[in-house]
């Protein structure tokens, strides 16, 4: 079933309170996907090259920031539970390959200037309580909580996924054709680390905004590529975008306010926001780019 939630703030006065905003959000979508839990947030302030890392308990993390400094990269790590920030100098993308290719122990969750991803299994709150969710400022973000009816409960299985720099996407519903559209992919310099057809859709959409695509054209050509029933909510750096499918069988809401958008699989968690009795309200129409934000809704670099 599971439940997604994004929020993107047009007030700057309300950044600092961007996490306990999503928390909000993501407590009313646990019924939705009690398995495992993940979020994206897009920081406020200046740019900071990073890669945001999971690996198993008791994983050395100096060893893997000295294979990277070996390469000619400067890394700091900053730590949190099982997940690594890992702020990079250099190319961001070439890290990331070089990580997945030396260390198989690590999943590379997302890589750029301003997006971190923290994923966790068991309650949503819970994961969102041990990365500190309540307590994250920035400028927009989406998170997903997840009923593993497809694939084994693992955090590696959790959303959100992304390939692409400073892009993810999290998914309600499912691709029948991911298999197929997987190897399509690999063959054209994708490296994609789990089974969830979820990260495949992420990858095709990375794929096309490398080939030129602005946001919106790479949404309107997935709805041709992606086979199957889907909500998605996608990430940039600048910005969000919803789509749901041609069918449109899963749920999805958004609301506008002077101050902010949001998106959810039910409005309960969009009644959480601020200034809610003011939003207009809507159901995204089937196989409709729904877009918000400035210039990073272009291209990826």
């Amino acid at each position: 079933m599971c439940g997604i939630v994004g929020l993107f703030l047009k007030d700057e006065a309300l950044q600092p309170e961007l996490g306990a905003l999503m928390a909000r959000m993501l407590a009313e979508m646990t019924e939705r996907g009690p398995d495992s839990a993940g979020f994206a947030i897009y920081r406020d302030g200046p740019a900071r090259p990073t890669l945001s890392c999971l690996a198993p308990e008791g994983f050395d993390w100096d060893a893997a920031s000295a294979s990277l400094a070996a390469t000619g990269a400067s890394v700091e790590v900053e730590r949190i539970a099982d997940h690594a920030l890992l702020r990079v100098s250099g190319d961001l993308r070439a890290a990331r390959r070089h990580l997945i290719d030396t260390f198989p122990a690590i999943n590379v969750l997302a890589s750029g200037e301003a997006i971190e991803i923290f994923k966790g299994v068991g309650d949503p709150m819970a994961v969102a309580r041990t990365f500190g969710l309540a307590g994250r400022s920035g400028t927009h973000g989406i998170a997903h909580t997840r009923m593993a009816t497809e694939s084994a409960v693992t955090i590696s299985g959790s959303h959100p996924f992304s390939t692409g720099p400073d892009t993810c996407l999290v998914h309600n519903g499912s691709l029948s054709n991911h298999h197929l559209l997987r190897g399509f992919l690999e063959a054209r310099g994708e490296t994609l680390q789990t089974e969830n057809d979820s990260e495949v859709a992420a990858a095709y959409l990375a794929w096309r905004m490398r080939e030129g695509d602005s946001l919106k054209q790479a949404l309107e050509a997935a709805l041709a590529r992606l086979d199957g029933f889907y909500t998605l909510t996608i990430g940039t750096r600048d910005g969000f975008a919803v789509l749901r499918d041609p069918i449109a069988c899963k749920p999805a809401v958004l609301a506008e306010t002077d101050r902010w958008v949001a998106m959810a699989s039910e409005f309960r968690a969009i009644a959480q926001l601020p200034g809610v009795e003011a939003a207009r309200i809507w159901e995204p129409e089937p196989g409709v780019v729904y877009s918000w934000g400035g210039e990073g809704l272009r291209a990826a670099a």
